[in-house]
């Protein structure tokens, strides 16, 4: 695998095949953040978020990172799970709940497993707020984050599963990733309860989990009295804590990652890349509509104002036509190419080719109009501004929607012909509309001009 410069070093030898899924799911990320790095800086700025989480998954999968997060409901032991499995209080654990604010990343240092041939290969804990927690909106987004990056899931629960656990439950096994079920709290049951419960959940979650991902744990078991007797054959009472009893989850953990490590780690990097590329794309695409509209709006207004209060005849339709050519080229610029004034022009003057009768009317209309203030030698502007100025200005945005959809398509009609697209951008538009916005922006700012007063 190539290097790029200021990239990750090299994951594992050539020759190495079982690094394939890893080297394609590689390659899709350091492409996508290649587009997103040609895009503007605008569109950059606006994308910084997606870039950052890219460049995340990037390390994580460079260096064989195996991320598993915990979920549940408050206080069915998620964080006690987490410390039971590390062998140690790593994570904050109290008895009230919703105690977890944020999402902690525990390594796992004790597990005793890592991607084969991956630089700094390790597993890590993640813990999360707990499901239902009252006003955890925000904690509960970073939660919905950690899981989309995650490689494996852990939903704990102490009981059967409430409809808010269910939900939640169906909710991350949409995202096709393994999920371990976990029967937490198992010491407050009898044996027979415990068969039990693993009964109900594996016939209620059978379309959700596999039945050997269901496993019991006792993360933090309660303390029991024990009755110690002494050499010489005294008893006292004592209050002891038993070990936690999370073998069975553990062992079950390290068989999912023996057997599927390495396509866990490319196949989730690979649907995280896919995802955060869609939306790139969204967002992409509706920033450059927003900026392509704003930018036919305000180049419409400014024909119609320009062409209306121009007292100079002729003058006025020739100035009328370069707004359309700066519009254009403004329009190209917003996606990405760069069109000179010549081609500009070609492109405005077919468009209105294409147009037909509309570009025919606002002629008429500019010529007429034209020719009242030649006659009137000027006196006739406040006459014609109006109505002048609504030809001008919805011929100008029929060409800015058409141009828009030329460089939306690379600078084609899409397979189309211009006469098919524009004549299809006439039908959708809404005229009368159009028209009254741009009568109204041209009265407002004759109202502002001082020299329009009569």
């Amino acid at each position: 695998m190539s290097e790029e410069a200021g990239s990750p070093p090299s994951v594992t030898a050539p020759e190495d095949k079982s690094l394939d899924p890893v080297d394609a799911a590689l390659a899709s990320l350091r492409s996508t953040l290649a587009k997103v790095r040609g895009c503007s800086e605008k569109e950059r700025a606006a994308l910084q978020r997606e870039v950052e989480q890219l460049e995340a998954m990037e390390r994580k999968l460079t260096q064989g990172r195996v991320e598993i997060v915990v979920f549940g409901e408050i206080s069915t032991g998620k964080s006690a799970l987490i410390n039971a499995l590390i062998g140690e209080a790593v994570t904050e654990v109290d008895v009230r709940g919703g105690w977890t604010k944020e999402v902690w990343h525990v390594p796992w240092e004790g597990s005793g497993y890592c991607i084969p041939g991956l630089d700094q290969s390790q597993i890590v804990l993640i813990d999360t707020p707990g499901i239902n927690e009252v006003g955890g909106a925000a904690r509960g987004e970073l939660a919905d984050e950690a899981a989309e990056r995650s490689d494996l899931l852990i939903f704990v629960t102490d009981s059967d599963l409430n409809e808010t656990e269910f939900t939640a439950l169906a909710g991350l096994a949409a995202r096709h990733k393994p999920i371990l079920l976990v029967l937490n709290k198992i010491d407050l049951y009898s044996q027979q309860q415990r068969e039990q419960l693993m009964e109900v959940l594996a016939s209620r979650c059978q379309a959700i989990v596999s039945p050997e991902n269901i496993v019991p744990a006792s993360a933090d078991p309660r303390e029991l009295e024990y009755i110690i007797e002494d050499a010489s054959g005294k008893t006292r009472r004592e209050m002891r804590k038993p070990e936690p009893q999370v073998e069975e989850v553990k062992a079950r953990i390290l068989e999912i990652l023996a057997q599927e490590g390495l396509a866990l780690l490319a196949l989730n990097a690979a649907m995280y890349t896919a995802d955060k590329s869609d939306r790139i794309a969204v967002l992409r695409v509706q920033m450059r509509q927003q900026a392509a509209q704003q930018t036919i709006w305000t180049f419409a207004g400014l024909k119609a104002t320009a062409v209306a209060l121009n007292p100079v005849g002729v003058a006025d339709v020739v100035g009328g036509a370069a707004v359309d050519v700066s519009m254009v080229i403004t329009l190209g610029r917003i996606y990405g190419l760069e069109m000179a004034w010549q081609p500009a022009k070609e492109l405005v003057v077919a468009i209105a080719k294409a147009a037909g009768w509309v570009m025919v009317g606002e002629t008429i209309t500019h010529f007429l109009s034209s020719s009242l203030k030649l006659l009137t030698a000027g006196a006739a502007t406040l006459l014609t501004a109006v109505p002048q100025a609504a030809a001008a200005g919805y011929g100008s945005f029929i060409v800015g929607q058409a141009a828009q959809y030329y460089f939306e398509h690379g600078a084609s009609w899409g397979g189309e012909s211009p006469k098919a697209v524009v004549q299809r951008i006439l039908r959708e538009t809404d005229r009368d509309s159009v028209i009254a916005r741009l009568k109204d922006e041209v009265r407002e700012r004759l109202q502002r001009n001082p020299h329009s007063q009569q």
